[in-house]
């Protein structure tokens, strides 16, 4: 396929299937309402007007006798001002649950609600892509360990290589937004592979972002077209979370920099082609590190040993490791010391991309726990219908319910609202 602008062809490949048509909305519930927010926030606030009153009733306990003097030694064996703000919070939970009863509510089932036209065509695409390629295979890459190049390439003819990278060098263009809708998408089909194509997406990012134009045109077209693949190439064995005291060093020879150092539990490490790595080319300290493009094949750039995990066994994890490793300073990104701000830089919309990935892992759990809910059955019944037997019995006990029949109640009409969904109506 042709490099260059991939949003048209993203907007083209909405009906790229019949599953791919718009769903129909489900019908809406007796119940939700919309002004449920407003409620709570000035319950919560009114509610926490207790706290220093419960404060004050504790510190004002002193000199007492009777049972006034047994509060004053329980207040002063827990601290006055701590059992103040415990009666405190007490008076504002219970007012807030009162307030509960009355309270207006809002729910939402439909992942495209709040999108416009456009980014529901992309949303639409991405949940077709990550049902039909990805979660059929999921269980298999996990099992196996596999990295699934051929699927990722079929992700990129959709432009899912390079979404928030510019057209020009053949990203689609997109904003954050559009490519945080996407990454929950295909999330459902596989979380662990969507999260390492989120990575290749923010190496790429980084490159266009930062890069002249001579090392957009030279890293950018293969990335977005996955021809080649990325890594980020920041953690160390001593800096997790303290990422300015690296220690992997680059020394310039001439036109090259010698890379002496390592990095740890690089997603893609060994597999992926360009390594974007931050370095240290100066002075302790973030403003002595620097970014630098390593190619896969360099003098001295190894790996250590596939990491084991418990999951996300597609994306392989290991060490990249810097031997005496000769990098043109042409791959340098950015100027000298310019590395910590383009690694946070990057990080600021990774994580974005990652938090998207676990929305789409939420997503596709709450399905197959629907589905199982259907399927599975116990004293007769299936377990979707458990929840309004509860209610039931406990009505006949002839009870106080109070909250508790209005969680029931208010959750069973939330779950049969769930349940009329059919399982072709799923937007996985």
């Amino acid at each position: 396929m042709p490099r260059g602008t991939r949003k048209a062809c993203l907007r083209l490949r909405a009906g790229i299937s019949g599953s791919c048509s718009p769903r129909p909305p489900p019908p809406p519930a007796p119940w939700l309402r919309t002004e449920g927010r407003a409620r709570s926030q000035s319950a919560l606030g009114l509610g926490f007007l207790w706290v220093p009153l419960g404060w004050a009733c504790g510190a004002g306990l002193a000199g007492k006798t009777g049972v006034r003097a047994r509060l004053y030694r329980t207040a002063m064996w827990c601290g006055k001002r701590r059992l103040g703000l415990r009666f405190g919070c007490l008076c504002s939970s219970v007012w807030v649950r009162a307030q509960a009863r009355r309270r207006r509510w809002t729910a939402c089932i439909d992942p495209s609600m709040g999108l416009n036209e456009e980014q529901k065509e992309f949303q639409k695409v991405a949940f077709d892509f990550a049902a039909r390629e990805m979660a059929p295979n999921m269980a298999q890459w996990d099992q196996k360990e596999l990295f699934p190049v051929e699927m990722m390439r079929k992700a990129a003819q959709l432009g899912f290589g390079g979404l928030y990278i510019q057209t020009d060098v053949g990203g689609s263009g997109l904003s954050r937004l559009d490519t945080s809708v996407i990454f929950e998408a295909l999330a459902t089909g596989c979380t662990s592979t969507t999260a390492y194509i989120s990575i290749h997406n923010m190496c790429a990012w980084i490159i266009d972002r930062f890069g002249t134009e001579e090392q957009r045109h030279k890293f950018c077209p293969p990335l977005c077209a996955m021809e080649k693949f990325a890594s980020y190439c920041l953690t160390e064995p001593g800096s997790g979370s303290d990422a300015a005291s690296l220690l992997t060093s680059a020394k310039q020879q001439g036109d090259h920099y010698i890379l002496n150092g390592s990095k740890a539990f690089i997603s893609g490490g060994g597999e992926s082609d360009i390594y974007v790595v931050m370095c240290r080319t100066g002075g302790p300290g973030p403003k002595g590190i620097s970014c630098i493009v390593v190619e896969k094949g360099s003098p001295g750039l190894s790996f250590g040993k596939k990491e084991k995990k418990v999951g996300w066994n597609s994306q392989p994890t290991r060490a990249v490791i810097f031997e005496d490793c000769a990098v043109p300073v042409a791959n340098r990104i950015g100027s000298e010391g310019q590395g910590f701000l383009i690694a946070m830089k990057g990080l600021n919309g990774g994580r974005i991309n990652v938090a998207s990935c676990s929305l789409g892992a939420a997503h596709a759990s709450v399905i197959l726990t629907r589905n199982h809910l259907n399927v599975r059955k116990q004293f007769g019944a299936p377990l979707a219908r458990s929840q309004e037997a509860i209610l039931s019995k406990y009505r006949a006990s002839n009870m106080d319910l109070g909250s508790s029949e209005f969680s029931l109640k208010r959750g069973q009409e939330s779950l049969n609202h769930w349940l009329a969904w059919g399982p072709d109506q799923v937007p996985v």
